[in-house]
Formats: structure tokens, sequence, C-alpha cells
């Protein structure tokens, strides 16, 4: 994707001195566009514990070229598997990140130390090109969604899609999940607008979503996040598309929390409630997920207080809340597959089922 017309992905080994890695500083966007130099592990867990870099797909190629990084300072057998243990707790709810680890290891562990490092840049590398491919092919996939509503519709009408959170070209390699089909609608010419919910407390709607919108010239709108429900009641939402953070082999789906009253108002209102996700977002090892996904709590600052661009242009953050008064801050709630309409994966659009995804990879299906 581009920013002022210059081609970027998420994540990028130095050409200089092709080792080191950059990455964007989400939680400075939209104010400002700071670039993040990492040279060592523990700047990369760093990063993906505060969100300097989020997004399941993002977190998993991340991580990969950290245990890279690590590798360069010690590639012995015991210190891979420390640093890769260390890299795999950062975020405990987004499945790609252990799927990332995972991957490292089976090509890292045949090898001699003094063979590692180039091999682990190359499998990151593989990881980050291969994310890009899944993404462009889900875009491909997803749009024929919205071509089939905007031909129901008529010219001129536009087709509005309500997204939760941010599961655009940020939150991966490139391209993005959710955001992918409508990147693809926009550019093929079709009238599609964006409901983007704001996704407290973090806002990475407000903040990241709208950015990648704005940026691309796709028409969107901010809500706050109580007005989806309304907004489907009145019709004004044709298709909800939102992306994942893991998703058991039965279909139930862990979001960023608030995605469930999203799926329970769109069931209720008769809207399309779609998933988009590449395959590395699969545990095929739960089958329940409201039992077995674990959610992550996150520090109940981030509901307290909120940060901001003051009129003066200072970036602060302010408190919302009395003093002394407790919040929790669950950050990933799981949608149960009777509520989602479909999954759209790289391979193609299926049912939420244990039997859809096992048509469409059944690698997988014993």
């Amino acid at each position: 994707m581009k920013i002022g017309n210059v081609p970027y992905r998420s994540v990028w080994v130095d050409q200089d001195d092709g080792w080191s890695i950059h990455i964007f500083d989400q939680t400075r966007l939209p104010w400002d566009l700071d670039v993040l130099r990492l040279t060592e592990l523990d700047q990369v867990a760093h990063a993906i514990r505060t969100m300097q870099v989020r997004g399941a797909p993002l977190i998993g190629a991340v991580a990969a070229y950290g245990l890279a990084l690590a590798l360069r300072v010690d590639a012995a057998d015991a210190a891979m598997e420390r640093d890769a243990a260390l890299l795999a707790a950062t975020r405990p709810t987004a499945i790609n990140l252990r799927w990332a680890i995972e991957r490292m290891l089976d090509r890292l562990r045949p090898l001699a130390p003094a063979e590692r490092v180039a091999a682990a840049y190359d499998e990151a590398g593989r990881i980050c090109d291969e994310d890009a491919a899944q993404n462009e092919s889900i875009g491909c996939h997803g749009l024929s969604l919205i071509e089939e509503i905007a031909a129901r519709r008529g010219e001129g009408k536009p087709v509005n899609i309500l997204t939760h959170c941010n599961a655009g070209w940020i939150a991966t390699v490139d391209w993005g999940t959710a955001l992918a089909p409508i990147y693809m609608a926009h550019d093929r010419g079709l009238n599609v607008h964006v409901w983007v919910d704001e996704t407290r407390p973090r806002n990475q709607g407000a903040a990241l979503t709208a950015w990648e919108l704005g940026s691309h010239g796709v028409p969107h709108t901010v809500v706050a996040d109580n007005a989806g429900g309304h907004l489907m009641q009145h019709h004004a939402v044709d298709l909800v598309i939102v992306g994942t953070d893991r998703v058991t082999r039965t279909g139930d789906v862990a979001n960023k929390i608030g995605t469930y009253l999203k799926a329970l108002a769109a069931r209720d209102n008769g809207v399309p409630f779609w998933v988009a996700l590449p395959s590395t977002t699969i545990d095929w090892r739960v089958r329940d997920g409201l039992t077995e996904i674990p959610i992550e709590e996150r520090s109940g600052a981030e509901v307290t207080a909120i940060t901001g661009r003051t009129a003066a242009g200072r970036i602060e953050t302010v408190h919302l809340t009395p003093p002394g008064s407790q919040a929790a801050n669950p950050a990933f709630d799981v949608t149960p597959a009777r509520l989602v309409t479909g999954l759209i994966t790289e391979r193609g659009c299926c049912e939420a089922t244990e039997a859809g995804l096992a048509a469409l990879f059944p690698e997988h299906a014993d």
C-alpha cells in the first residue's frame, strides 16, 4: 500500500545495513508517521507488548524478525529456545504469533548455530511475502461479496460496510484482511462507504482505520462503538467485515472487544457478518473458543485515560474517570460460529464450521 504515493510494507529490513528492522510506531498514528529502527530482541518484544505493532499477522511477522535479531547475539540452542519463548509470551490471544515462532523454530532447530542467522532472515522474509500474497487473495475473494451487494442495490447507491478495530494493511504486512476487499472495490470504481467503529479503549478504528481509508481516498465515517446496532436497525449497513486474532477449527472467532456485540446486532437485523483472515490465524488445535482461547487482560489505564491532539497541536493524555474508580480491560471477545455468516480466506469463502474450513484446508481435516 502507499503513503503519499510511496509504497510501503508494515515491516521491512534496512536496505543499508541489511539486518536491522523498521516498523511504523502505531501508537503515534494518526498524528505522526514515526518509523522505528529495531536492533535487538528487547526492542521487538517491547514494540509488540505496547502495541507499537499490532494486528495478528503483523505481530507474527515482526516476531519472526525479532528472533532473527536475537540470533545475531546468540544462536546457541538454549538461547534460541529462551528468546523464542519470550517473544511468544508477549501477546497471548493472537495465534499468528505462536504460529510464526513455531515455524521459525522448525526451520532453525536442525541447523548448526552458524547457519541460523541467515536462515532466520530468509524464513522471516518468506513469512512476510506469504502474508502479503494471502491478504491480496483475501481481498479478491471478499470483493465478490461487495460486488453482489452493489449489483442488487443498483448504480449510484453506496454499499455501506461496517468494520470494527483495524484489520487493514497496517495490521498485516500488506493489503490487510477486512479492508483488502474494500480497497479493491474502491479501486474498481464501486461506490463503497465504510462505517468505522472507534474501537475503545485503544481507538484503533478512529486512529488507524480512518487514517488508512482516508489516505487511500475511501469514503468513511467514524462512529461510536455503540452506534452499530442503531445503524443496522435503520438499514444503514449492508455488510459487516471484521478481522480476527484467532479462529478455532469449528469457526469461533476471537477479535477485538466489541466484535461479539456487532455480531449479535447483525444477526438480529439480518445483516451479513463476515470475518476475513489468512489461514495462519486458524488454530487447528482449538475447538471451543469460549473456553480455550486465552483473553488478554490489558491495563485499566487504557480505559480510564485517552490520548489525543490538543487544539494547540500537542499530543496529550487526559483522564476520563473519577480518582479511585477501577477499570477492567479485556482486550478481546469471542463470537460463536453460529453468529458468523462466513469466513473469507486466501483460498475462498466458507461457512464458519469445521466442515466449511476442512473443505478449504483438507490438510487439517483430521
